[in-house]
């Protein structure tokens, strides 16, 4: 097992939480001015901050399986990115970054389960 580093102490959480609050704002404030510019800065500077950390935190231990969970965690932060990319083109529309994001939360949720699963399993051992 590894120390969490800065990324994984700071950056990782307020990537997620920003990627949160910009998600749900267009949905719980439809029809304001304010929100529609912000949310698409907000959420791509969340994506950002969640790629920035996990490339800048890997895996360092000896287990490949947990290696592996680890790898995968990190291309959700990619599709977070792309979901990003997505909120500024001119041509996309809403179920274009939805999906993308939705992809990056379900490989974010597995992964969450799974990483510190495996983790315990080798504390067993």
């Amino acid at each position: 097992m590894s120390r969490p580093g800065l990324g994984e102490k700071l950056g990782i959480p307020v990537g997620l939480i920003l990627i949160l609050v910009a998600t749900a704002a267009p949905f719980l404030f439809i029809g304001e001015a304010w929100a529609d510019p912000a949310y698409r800065y907000v959420y791509a500077a969340g994506a950002l901050i969640l790629l920035v950390s996990r490339l800048f935190s890997p895996f360092r231990g000896s287990d490949m399986r947990l290696k592996r969970l680890h790898r995968i965690e990190a291309w959700s932060a990619v599709f977070f990115c792309v979901a990003a990319v997505f909120l500024f083109y001119p041509g996309a529309t809403l179920r274009d970054w939805i999906a993308f994001t939705l992809a990056g939360g379900v490989i974010q949720v597995i992964t969450s389960i799974a990483i510190p699963a495996r983790e315990a399993k080798l504390r067993k051992h």
